[in-house]
């Protein structure tokens, strides 16, 4: 999956008033058709269902009935629009408090939150927010994962770069798991179809000799989980990253 947008490339002012709820108030006259909160729902729906490229303001007013012109007087772009989408689903990996203690635990759980938000809706991994979407429910879950670390005597920078290694590791975990995904409802072909079409035709080729471990590795780890295990691998990864902030500590 290839990053296909940007957070943070929208009008600054319009973008916070929106996340925030701040613009100004409604003129006196009928009331609004529609809410910013109902537009943003219909268009995560599609960012679901279809992907991030079949958001737009015209199929977003498609489904909601109206011509694209019509939602312009509430959210003034699409940039603005994917702003809130990010902000909105972000709310779904802040539990009300961790269920464990220990900040080995409490990792795990907030890698398992954002692995669960990413399974529910992938396009998120087609956002670059490398200029952070500066929302509540983006901050919220910046501060709740923070406090995995409580207790941890780790310096406040060394805290933040802890917690964007387990981000990235398991932002990196579940694009394999969706690009997987996405090949099988592209090709039509699972991936236990695919090796059994493609191993015997590799066997042909390969020359054990020339690459004696790739041979070897490749065999063991065919015999062992067939054509992958992506959450076994997942796991295993996670438990390495979580290794690797013990030696620290």
């Amino acid at each position: 999956m290839t990053t296909e947008e940007y957070s943070g490339s929208g009008d600054p002012r319009r973008s916070i008033e929106l996340l925030w709820g701040t613009g100004p108030a409604p003129k006196r006259g009928p009331k609004p058709k529609f809410t910013v909160a109902g537009i943003v729902a219909v268009a995560v729906s599609l960012a679901d269902g279809e992907g991030l490229p079949a958001v737009s303001m015209r199929r977003v007013a498609e489904q909601l009935g109206v011509t694209a012109m019509s939602l312009y007087t509430y959210v003034p772009s699409k940039a603005e629009l994917l702003d809130v989408m990010v902000d909105t689903v972000s709310a779904e990996a802040v539990p009300a408090a961790f269920a464990t203690s220990g900040w080995r635990d409490r990792l795990h759980e907030v890698a398992r939150n954002n692995w669960e938000l990413y399974r529910r809706h992938p396009w998120l991994l087609q956002v670059a927010t490398t200029r952070p979407v500066l929302g509540p429910n983006v901050i919220a879950k910046y501060d709740f994962e923070l406090r995995a670390f409580d207790g941890a005597g780790l310096s406040d920078v060394h805290t933040d770069m802890l917690l964007t290694l387990v981000l990235n590791y398991v932002a990196g975990a579940a694009r394999a798991v969706v690009q997987a995904d996405r090949a099988e409802a592209r090709t039509g072909m699972t991936e236990e179809e695919w090796w059994s079409n493609y191993a015997p035709l590799l066997g042909e080729v390969l020359d054990p000799e020339r690459w004696p471990t790739a041979a070897r590795v490749g065999q063991a780890a065919g015999e062992e989980y067939g054509a992958g295990d992506p959450l076994r691998a997942y796991e295993f990864g996670l438990q390495r990253v979580l290794d690797g902030i013990a030696a620290l500590l």
